[in-house]
């Protein structure tokens, strides 16, 4: 009687016949395989929760055994794996600092990021760029950083300004690249040829553009609103007299893009116009707009927007956000925001500051807070300091255990649910239509 084959031989070599350490996710389980990894990463926290002592050392090794091995998936045949193996990385570079483990492997790291934003699809090659990010963000403003962007910088700008590669991906690439330049570029030359890498793309958006080139609007405006973002955070970082160049050269023209249909990229044009005002009565405080009374109609129209056929919940983020950059360039005023992060808190004071938290908010989510207390880089960004050092009695005191967690998450629930139901109230409603 024949022996039965064995299964699995053939999943326990890498590349060139090496034995791999960690096995290789199946097509099909991919992306579980991947959440039941990182599914610790979201929350820094989790590695603290209340039980017996964990033993940090043997969690950080274990650790970096998984992390290594989601770095060797990036090499694999199957496209599934290789965006799984991306995706469980982004999770853990932007939910914990892991600047030495990454020191080792910098190189390796870029290489893979690099082959999969050439050859990858569309999917991969956005994995791919906003974990280029998430690298540069992880290494700060170093050499090392400045390596990685010598090499990443020209892949990503071959991205962008290829019409054959997928809306998304050239989106994603425009977003990795500006937040990569913001990082790592001191040579202005180069920080001048990325923002006019940027500026071809979304100056498509204008109308006059658009009428000539017959690009359709509804298409491309997502990297248009990259790319006009990406643009707007270099553009707090340029030297005075080029920020006075680009205000003479976008400030009449972006007004335009207040009447797109589409609303992500009203509320980009609004923020970026309310920018260049704060920008340029910081370079002349008589600064004055010629079409000021015009452009104010139309912020205060974007403000009080009351019509029937967008979404009420579009209106209303419309109308927030319009509220605030009408205030700031009628009356140069900003309204404050807090942000809590830990025993810390920031305060928001200026809309450049907004743009800047606002950009990385939007690429390390959740780990936003734990970047902030701990990310060397982002606490001088918005001059924070050194990390603040606690000692375990300190955050013992802080901790809120497990069963008093639960008692305030069911009494917010309860009081979400009321709120909520008087909202559902069609009486609640009737203001809408005025």
């Amino acid at each position: 009687m024949p022996k039965p084959k064995k299964r699995g031989n053939n999943h326990q070599r890498g590349p060139g016949g090496q034995p791999r350490h960690v096995q290789p996710f199946s097509d099909e389980d991919a992306s579980i395989e991947t959440m039941s990894h990182c599914s610790g990463f979201s929350d820094p926290a989790s590695f603290t929760e209340d039980g017996p002592e964990v033993d940090e050392e043997a969690t950080q090794e274990d650790l970096e055994y998984k992390l290594k091995g989601f770095i060797d998936l990036t090499l694999d045949k199957s496209a599934k794996t290789r965006q799984a193996a991306l995706d469980s990385l982004k999770s853990a570079f932007s939910s914990k600092i892991l600047y030495e483990f990454i020191m080792e492997r910098r190189m390796t790291l870029t290489d893979s990021i690099e082959r999969c934003i050439k050859k990858g699809k569309s999917d991969e090659q956005c994995a791919a760029a906003e974990l280029a990010c998430l690298l540069c963000v992880q290494m700060g403003s170093g050499i090392e950083s400045e390596e990685i962007f010598k090499t990443l910088g020209p892949v990503l700008k071959k991205i962008v300004c290829d019409g054959t590669a997928s809306v998304q991906a050239r989106q994603a690439c425009a977003t990795s690249l500006g937040i990569c330049s913001f990082i790592v570029t001191d040579d202005i030359t180069e920080l001048y040829s990325t923002m006019e890498c940027l500026e071809s793309i979304f100056t498509k958006a204008y109308p006059r553009d658009r009428d000539c080139n017959g690009v359709s609007s509804t298409q491309n405006t997502v990297l248009h609103v990259s790319a006009l973002l990406a643009w707007t955070l270099l553009l707090t970082i340029c030297p005075m007299n080029e920020v006075k160049k680009k205000i003479e050269m976008h400030l009449h023209k972006l007004p335009s893009l207040l009447s797109c249909d589409d609303l992500n990229m009203r509320i980009a044009a609004g923020e970026t116009l309310a920018l260049l005002f704060e920008l340029a009565r910081e370079t002349d405080a008589d600064f004055f707009y010629e079409d000021m009374e015009l452009l104010t109609e139309k912020l205060r129209a974007l403000a009080t927007d009351g019509n029937k056929h967008r979404a009420k919940v579009d209106k209303r983020k419309q109308r927030s956000v319009f509220r605030d950059v009408l205030r700031a360039v009628e009356e140069r005023d900003f309204p404050t925001e807090m942000v809590k992060f830990g025993p810390e808190r920031m305060y928001i004071d200026c809309w450049v500051k907004k743009q800047t938290y606002d950009t990385f908010k939007e690429i390390l989510g959740s780990g936003m807070q734990y970047h902030l207390q701990s990310n060397d880089f982002l606490r001088n960004v918005f001059e924070l300091g050194p990390p603040v050092m606690l000692d375990a009695a300190t955050l013992k005191t802080m901790k809120i255990s497990r069963f008093e967690r639960h008692l305030y998450n069911s009494a917010a629930f309860k009081a979400r649910t009321k709120a909520r139901s008087k909202c559902r109230d069609k009486r609640a409603d009737v203001g809408e239509f005025f």
